[in-house]
């Protein structure tokens, strides 16, 4: 009989995200587009991280990008989310917490 671990490893040296994973990813972004901040999104698969990003308008830059990665998980913690320009607004261990960032009223898009 075959155990899982608990962290899978990245298939063919590619990270990405779990189902359960994007399942939350999806319903913070069902709740800002209802809400009018975000129109559009991205997914990428790379070989340190997994990336969520998303944008306003498909021709800019992202807004944010929810981050995953395993290297960092036993240090900062494998989830952070990366406002424009680079400013890292949320790091932690659990995505859940992560994504706390965007309740509301606790941030604002600014153009």
């Amino acid at each position: 009989m075959a155990f899982e671990s608990a962290q899978p490893q990245p298939v063919g040296g590619v990270v990405f995200f779990e189902r359960r994973e994007l399942d939350a990813l999806m319903r913070l972004y069902g709740r800002m587009v209802a809400a009018g901040e975000w129109r559009d999104y991205g997914i990428a698969g790379l070989a340190e991280s997994a990336v969520f990003s998303v944008f306003r308008h498909a021709s800019e830059d992202a807004l944010y990008r929810i981050e995953k990665r395993p290297a960092l998980a036993r240090k900062q913690g494998a989830w952070a989310v990366i406002a424009r320009g680079g400013l890292i607004m949320k790091r932690g261990h659990e995505l859940a917490q992560v994504l706390k960032v965007f309740e509301k009223g606790k941030f604002s898009v600014v153009d």
